[in-house]
This record gives structure tokens, C-alpha cells and sequence, in this order.
């Protein structure tokens, strides 16, 4: 590494070590098994952060290996990213791992997708736990495969009592279905008497995609970070992305290591968040 490029990832790592900032009880941080937050400065830190993780095949056809290999890469990235975030105080992280669209891929790679997210979800119950960090998973259930169904609800109960931070998994997830799921339930409320048709406005929909029965009020995404050198959303997150700072590098998901986080900590942290006025 150049000294110049030693120097640029120093900084972004100091600047990121200054991100935090005090959240509400009522969000998953700050438990008492949670890593102290640097304390120096009390306003940056995003409280929410969704990544879209892009890059895998193209990280394995770069080595020529199978696509399946650069999922198996990204699962360390997941780790690293999962550790820092953690590390830093970061309430919530979403990550993107499987959108309705990725069905139209090859059978075979869908079902390597399967087995490493099975792998994954038992591979880490212990370790989460530990570590306080509450997994769940959002998208659709009725699609997914036995295997990795049950691997997730299993791991979603076992972590159930994580209050340092919250894990979300986006798996079969598509952000137009889940507007339109939100709008389906909430039209069974009216349609059963428990809510009226002019109590519906930004805020309950906001809340019922966020949201499940019975949880504490989540705050929307603060930074989305798409890897892979692609700069659209791609179906993840539009309406809940709404006034989140956006964030794109060519850097490959499997490549995506702390410094690049701290990259993308730093620069928001130095952006002025107005939300349109």
C-alpha cells in the first residue's frame, strides 16, 4: 500500500472511530455486552445501515472459480462487517442476501445460495448470541426452501434476547412486494374494524414496513451502501431508503473490508442531512 493511500485509509478510520452518537433505549445498542462506542463526538453514527452486497460473481469470475465461490467469500464479509458495525454502536444493520429477483439465476447457483445461507445462520447462532446481536429475517417465507427455513427461524429464536444490535436479513425480499405486503395488512385492519382508511398516512406505512407485531419502533435507514461499482437500489428498501444517504463503491462485496467501511462512515459523516429543506 502507498503512503498516500495508508494515510487515506488512516484518516477514514479516525473519522469513523468519531461517528457515534447517543440512540434511543428502546433500540438495540448499548446492552450491557455491547462494545464501548468511541465517545468523541456524539452525532454521526448512522443508527441504520443497509448494504447491498454486489460483487460475488464477479469477485469469482475475476479468479476463474464458480460463482458459488465468491457467495462462500462474501460470507467473511459478512463476519467483518457484522464485527465492526457492532464494534462501533451501530443499532441496525440490514443486508440484502436474496431478492425475488435472484430466483432467475441458475438452479445450481441458487441452490449453493441455500445451502451457504444454511450454513451460515448455524454456523453463527452461537457467536451472535454471545455477542448479543439479534438476528431476523425479512422477505417472503413462503418460497423459501426447508432447509434454510428452518435454519433461520430456528436462529431467529435462539437470538431472540440480542439487545446490542439487530441483524436483518433480507431473503426473498423485494421492496415493491413488501410495500404492497405492508398495504395488504394494513387493508385487513380496516377491513376488520381496528383501523380506518384516513389513519393510514406516511408514518403507520412507514412502520408496518420497518416493524413487526409487537416490536420496538425501528429507525429507517441513515446510509445505504451498494458495493460492486452499481449505483441503483434495485428493488431494496425504496420506500424505507426515502432520505438515506447513499453510498457506492467498485469495491466487490468480498473485498469489502473495515477500511472500506470506515470509508463510507467518514464520508457520511461529513455529509449535511437536510431531509429536503
Amino acid at each position: 500500500m502507498s503512503e498516500e493511500s495508508l494515510a487515506a485509509t488512516t484518516e477514514a478510520t479516525v473519522l469513523a472511530e468519531q461517528a457515534t452518537t447517543t440512540v434511543s433505549a428502546s433500540l438495540p445498542a448499548g446492552g450491557e455486552h455491547a462494545a464501548a462506542a468511541p465517545a468523541e463526538s456524539q452525532a454521526a453514527l448512522p443508527r441504520h445501515i443497509a448494504i447491498i452486497m454486489d460483487g460475488n460473481g464477479r469477485w469469482a469470475a475475476a479468479r476463474q472459480e464458480p460463482r458459488w465461490a465468491g457467495h462462500r467469500a462474501g460470507i467473511a464479509a459478512v463476519r467483518r462487517t457484522v464485527e465492526e458495525t457492532r464494534r462501533l454502536g451501530v443499532p441496525v444493520v440490514t443486508l440484502y442476501a436474496f431478492s425475488t429477483e435472484n430466483w432467475k439465476r441458475s438452479s445450481v447457483e441458487v441452490s449453493a445460495l441455500w445451502e451457504l445461507l444454511s450454513r451460515f445462520l448455524v454456523c453463527e447462532r452461537a457467536e451472535l448470541r454471545e455477542k448479543g446481536i439479534r438476528l431476523v429475517g425479512i422477505g417472503r417465507r413462503d418460497r423459501l426452501p426447508l432447509g434454510p427455513r428452518t435454519a433461520l427461524e430456528l436462529t431467529e429464536r435462539l437470538t431472540s434476547g440480542g439487545r446490542d444490535m439487530l441483524l436483518r436479513l433480507a431473503i426473498d425480499y423485494g421492496s415493491q412486494w413488501a410495500i404492497a405486503e405492508a398495504a395488504r395488512r394494513l387493508a385487513r385492519q380496516v377491513a376488520a374494524g381496528k383501523l380506518s382508511a384516513d389513519e393510514i398516512d406516511e408514518a403507520r406505512l412507514s412502520a408496518a414496513l420497518l416493524n413487526g407485531p409487537g416490536e420496538e419502533p425501528l429507525p429507517a435507514p441513515d446510509l445505504l451502501i451498494r458495493t460492486g461499482g452499481e449505483t441503483r437500489l434495485s428493488n431494496f428498501m425504496l420506500w424505507e431508503c426515502a432520505y438515506a444517504e447513499l453510498w457506492f463503491t467498485p469495491t466487490l462485496w468480498p473485498d469489502f473490508e473495515r477500511a472500506t467501511l470506515a470509508e463510507a462512515l467518514a464520508d457520511f459523516a461529513r455529509r449535511k442531512r437536510r431531509y429536503g429543506a
